[in-house]
């Protein structure tokens, strides 16, 4: 399948309620959008449905799970199709009773699932108990085949183990895509907010360094209260963002209002620059033996 030598890709970040059906309609809106300018590709944030509801360990927001395929992917596909799209969505996936992943499905444009990719990392801090909801991924780092090209979707957490993104790139992919739902404590200053949301953009920037390809980082916005009452909430920054090969940053949100980024991408610019900084041909892998030890004790 070949890719198409300019690509326009998009991302939609938006703010999210209790209401599930209000959330999917927002999504659904966005995606119309950016398709009627020309997305041939939209990428939608974290668990888009619903809240960020791992603030707190609570058994009855199982019942916010879904099989895949299942009513969102359908309702998705039949969008995709209709568009003639590809679409990147975030879902809470019900394998089986006790048995749930934080899941990617692409839809293809002629409706179909193109695959899905399970989050492999999963965080255990307050305010993300993701632990208690998500099994950790068993699919691998494995790219999606699409007909706009090769996508290396990884989801949020992620996005800090320069490990899965190389995996990706070994493995063909030709853009990094990463769902996220990440933002502020509001007890933290001001100062540790910037250095948190910087450290965030500068590692996935790099990623699209270190691997030669595009990252599409989409994130929330927005205030959410913490159910439990035990802290202030997340503060979700927004600040999504389109970088290029070299991790120059070619659109960028800001951290209050919902919106859309579009960009078309030069994939003819991003296999040059491949060629040009060719870090897979020089990878020493005869000495990287110890990176499948947790420590080098």
């Amino acid at each position: 399948m070949t890719s198409p030598a300019h690509l326009s890709v998009a991302l939609v970040q938006q703010s999210n309620s209790d209401n599930a059906e209000h959330n999917i309609e927002k999504s659904i809106a966005g995606i119309r959008d950016a398709a009627s300018k020309g997305a041939q590709l939209v990428v939608l944030q974290e668990l888009h449905r619903s809240l960020y509801f791992c603030q707190t360990e609570d058994v009855d927001v199982f019942d916010l799970a879904e099989t895949i395929p299942g009513p969102s992917s359908n309702t998705l596909g039949e969008l995709a199709k209709e568009l003639g799209i590809v679409i990147v969505a975030s879902l809470f996936e019900k394998r089986a009773t006790g048995l749930y992943h934080n899941t990617a499905v692409v839809l293809e444009k002629d409706g179909s699932i193109a695959g899905k990719y399970r989050k492999m990392h999963i965080p255990d801090d307050p305010g993300f108990y993701e632990k208690f909801y998500f099994t950790p991924g068993d699919l691998g780092f494995e790219p999606i085949q699409t007909s706009v090209g090769k996508l290396g979707v990884l989801v949020c957490w992620d996005q800090w183990f320069p490990e899965a993104a190389r995996l990706m790139a070994m493995a063909g992919a030709e853009l990094l895509i990463y769902p996220t739902a990440i933002g502020w404590d509001p007890r933290d200053d001001k100062d540790e907010q910037t250095r948190q949301k910087d450290a965030w953009v500068i590692s996935q920037r790099a990623h699209a360094v270190a691997n030669g390809v595009p990252v599409i980082s989409c994130n929330r916005v927005g205030h959410e209260s913490d159910p439990s009452g035990q802290s202030d909430g997340i503060q979700f920054w927004g600040n999504s963002f389109i970088a290029g090969p070299q991790g120059e940053m070619l659109a960028e949100a800001d951290n209050q209002n919902e919106q859309i980024l579009m960009v078309k991408l030069d994939q003819k610019r991003s296999e040059n620059v491949r060629r040009i900084w060719p870090y897979l041909r020089d990878r020493r892998i005869d000495h990287y033996q110890d990176l499948t030890k947790i420590y080098r004790d």
